[in-house]
């Protein structure tokens, strides 16, 4: 019965240090993000679709996504497999104004601002310099891509 509580004992050591010493090598190791299940171009990537992992090979592209952080907010360029890398490359963020969407329009120069609504000829992200067609006028102009979803438009 000594002998039997023995090996129960080593067991119990050698299973535990064989679970520790990954965990300790995952430490040291790069991470990347993963996808769980299939996400297709154009949908809303969800963090709770995603897990990190271990990089473990040493010939995965350089270009990966390897923290959840940079995919808040952001959409799949292309299909993304689960177990697979992410390329940096494969997503974006998501658009503030779609094409054909109502947005208003802001120009401001020198204490006046004049408004107007407009329809962009492309979808943007914030930030994003576009071509918005005045609805009323029919005139084209140019302008940046605002947070509240407007576009500020530039002289031309």
């Amino acid at each position: 019965m000594a002998m039997g509580a023995f090996k129960l004992t080593i067991g119990r050591w050698f299973a535990a240090a064989v679970v520790m010493v990954p965990l300790a090598a995952a430490a040291s190791e790069p991470v990347a993000i993963v996808p769980n299940e299939v996400i297709y171009p154009g949908q809303a990537i969800d963090v709770a679709l995603l897990r990190e992992v271990a990089v473990t090979n040493p010939n995965v592209r350089a270009d990966y996504v390897s923290s959840l952080e940079d995919l808040r907010d952001a959409v799949a360029r292309r299909t993304l497999l689960p177990g697979r890398v992410i390329p940096i490359s494969a997503v974006r963020e998501a658009y503030a104004v779609e094409r054909g969407a109502p947005v208003r329009l802001v120009f401001s120069n020198a204490g006046l601002t004049i408004t107007a609504s407009g329809s962009p000829l492309q979808s943007a992200a914030i930030g994003d310099f576009i071509k918005v067609r005045n609805t009323d006028t029919g005139v084209t102009v140019s302008g940046t891509v605002m947070a509240d979803g407007s576009v500020q438009v530039v002289a031309q």
